[in-house]
């Protein structure tokens, strides 16, 4: 059984990094407890500190319990706050926090430790929170013009109700590892494609995939969160991402999905990878303008193949490596083989991933196997494993 203060891991992004959890006085001190419990879930191992006002928001105790370790509130022989870190969250920063840190006033334990974080050149991302009338004063632009200039993140959510509400937990957690892993060698320039397609077969009905993006979605998030600059060229998917993602690029078409990718392709800025995840349609229907009225006895649908995807890019990601997907309904372990190094041969790709439907569905102990240009096979039994998989193969090539 896990002790009480335990977390289930839900990634590798942030394992063996000590951070420091700085946690200034305003109302969305409350969302600390949850802070520091996704920051574990990550790998990191928390070190929090509050301030005085902080203490008036919320108990120690409690964010003890978050983090798994003692609170620092006030001085100690010691001098734990300057002991070597590797990054740190100051979540909420109120700007009388932020006012105190750019005129270099050390009156806590905390205060010292942001001054020690941004001296050293460890990543430190300060996480406003306050009433528009306050972000929005001259004096609060300022005051974020000097952290910029010393080279603090800072992260701030859409306004919301009057304020500047602290993002979500997953968000700051999420930012925070991909500024922190984007130092480690072997980062690269991403494009994930994800998600379905919908042709319309007249003005009001439209012929679709299954696809949901789920598995595209964690693919682009892990990445991010391992420090690659990520690109996401999206169909049509039935969640969103949990956080959001820098450069998200939609459309549902087979058409206007290939369109947005040879764009991309041919820019100053071309990825280094491609992950192909999206399901795109095979077939689309011809177009009829109008709606086709609902008391014929019989309509047929007429269905055009589309392009191949993979293909039509073949000539525009020369100098890029690639993994495809490919799914089967009904195939024996040689028949999906046989297939995927086919398509590995025909596009030049890295690897496949290949997956079986009720696999994907999760009825199955394995979720897909992935087989590599050399012929390997590697089977992978959850969603996290793949999206580690293909981390692993991008940042060693």
């Amino acid at each position: 059984m896990r002790e009480d203060t335990g977390v289930t891991p839900h990634g590798v992004s942030l394992v063996g990094k000590n951070i420091i959890l700085a946690v200034s006085g305003g109302i969305a001190a409350t969302e600390s407890i949850k802070l520091a419990r996704e920051l574990r879930r990550h790998g990191a191992n928390v070190f929090p500190m509050m301030s005085k006002s902080a203490e008036k928001v919320i108990t120690p105790l409690a964010l003890s319990w978050g983090s798994g370790v003692d609170v620092v509130t006030d001085w100690d022989p010691k001098m734990s706050q300057l002991r070597g870190f590797d990054g740190l969250i100051l979540a909420p920063a109120t700007r009388n926090t932020i006012a105190k840190f750019t005129h270099g006033l050390l009156d806590s334990p905390m205060m010292m430790a942001l001054s020690a974080a941004v001296g050293s050149g460890i990543p430190t991302l300060f996480v406003p929170s306050m009433h528009n009338d306050l972000f929005d004063d001259a004096v609060t632009t300022e005051l974020l013009s000097s952290l910029e200039e010393l080279s603090v993140a800072i992260l701030t959510d859409k306004p919301s109700e009057g304020r500047r509400k602290q993002p979500s937990v997953t968000a700051i957690v999420a930012e925070f590892c991909n500024m922190s892993n984007s130092r480690l060698e072997g980062r690269k320039r991403v494009a994930v494609t994800l998600g379905g397609n919908s042709a319309p077969i007249d003005s009001v009905r439209s012929i679709v995939n299954t696809s949901t993006g789920n598995t595209g979605w964690s693919i682009a998030e892990h990445l991010h969160r391992m420090g690659h600059d990520v690109v996401c060229i999206v169909g049509r998917t039935t969640r969103e991402p949990s956080f959001s993602l820098p450069d998200v690029r939609y459309d549902e078409t087979p058409e206007g999905m290939l369109l947005e990718s040879i764009e991309l392709a041919n820019s100053t800025s071309e990825p280094e990878y491609w992950i192909h995840a999206a399901a795109i349609l095979d077939y689309v229907p011809d177009y009829i303008n109008g709606k086709m009225p609902s008391k014929l006895e019989n309509w047929n649908i007429e269905l055009t193949p589309t392009k191949k995807h993979l293909q039509e890019l073949k000539e525009h990601v020369a100098d890029s490596k690639r993994i495809g997907f490919k799914l089967e309904v009904d195939a024996d372990e040689d028949a999906i083989f046989k297939k995927s190094m086919d398509l590995i041969s025909a596009n030049n790709l890295e690897a496949v991933v290949a997956n079986l439907l009720h696999e994907v569905r999760g009825n199955s102990p394995t979720r897909c196997r992935m087989i590599f240009s050399n012929g390997v096979v590697k089977r992978i039994a959850d969603l996290r494993g793949l999206c580690e998989a293909i981390e692993d193969l991008i940042s060693s090539d």
